[in-house]
């Protein structure tokens, strides 16, 4: 793990990473406009981005992992924030409606075992939501920021990982295409970089976003086109069984 919490949240009250915020924020609300009755809950660190979701869900929290460090969150009300092991989540099977991972896989030694974590608690209706630092992009040379910290991936990597994790890849967009320099004039014009980026430099975005779905085996089907039956297993031994004891 190559940052805390704490590097992240000072990151994110800087005023570069308070527009880089805004801007994300208004992709995730292109995915998923409408939370009410929702339950959300953000892994890594997802607080920036979590309480916009949270008012209109049903219930929202975050889990960040243990080598990452935590934070209470929000300062103006009840926390609801946790630490938890990465392959040992407190969370209950099939419960969580929209998953946010931010700051989450890139960081993660043991991918695997996270996503697998992810698929257990997630509904089968349910939906994942991933972001992780466009390896093409600038943003993954700003090692003053997050996104230059841990491993980035190309879209053809983070899809890989999530086939071979039995998700189903439902939508992908590219996000954050301002410059990530320190510059007044380019930091307002981050809603010019934003529009024009996706049409002409796909390429050059700082944050891919994937859309995820469990993946659901059906019951297979036999020839006629109905499913199959569920066949049990015979015991190994069908004799009769052995005399009592007194019989002997």
């Amino acid at each position: 793990m190559h940052v805390s919490a704490y590097d992240i949240k000072a990151f994110y009250t800087s005023r570069m990473g308070r527009i880089v915020r805004r801007v994300m924020q208004d992709r995730i609300r292109q995915f998923w406009p409408d939370m009410h009755g929702l339950r959300v809950m953000g892994y890594g660190y997802s607080v920036p981005y979590l309480r916009m979701l949270a008012e209109q869900a049903e219930r929202g929290f975050s889990v960040m992992p243990a080598g990452m460090g935590v934070h209470s969150w929000p300062h103006d009300g009840k926390n609801l924030v946790c630490l938890a092991e990465e392959t040992q989540l407190p969370i209950e099977t099939s419960s969580v409606d929209r998953l946010l991972l931010v700051h989450a896989l890139e960081f993660s030694e043991q991918m695997p075992a996270v996503l697998a974590e992810m698929y257990r608690i997630l509904k089968p209706n349910g939906r994942m939501l991933v972001m992780v630092p466009n390896r093409a992009g600038f943003w993954a040379r700003a090692e003053w920021s997050p996104l230059g910290q841990g491993t980035p991936y190309s879209l053809t990597q983070i899809g890989a990982y999530l086939k071979a994790n039995m998700f189903i890849v439902e939508r992908t967009e590219e996000a954050l295409f301002m410059p990530p320099y320190k510059s007044a004039m380019l930091m307002k014009s981050a809603g010019i970089f934003e529009r024009y980026g996706q049409k002409f430099l796909p390429f050059a975005a700082g944050v891919h976003m994937v859309e995820a779905s469990k993946q659901i085996y059906a019951r297979p089907m036999n020839p006629r086109g109905n499913k199959a039956p569920v066949t049990r297993a015979k015991p190994l031994f069908a004799g009769k069984p052995a005399p009592k004891p007194e019989a002997i």
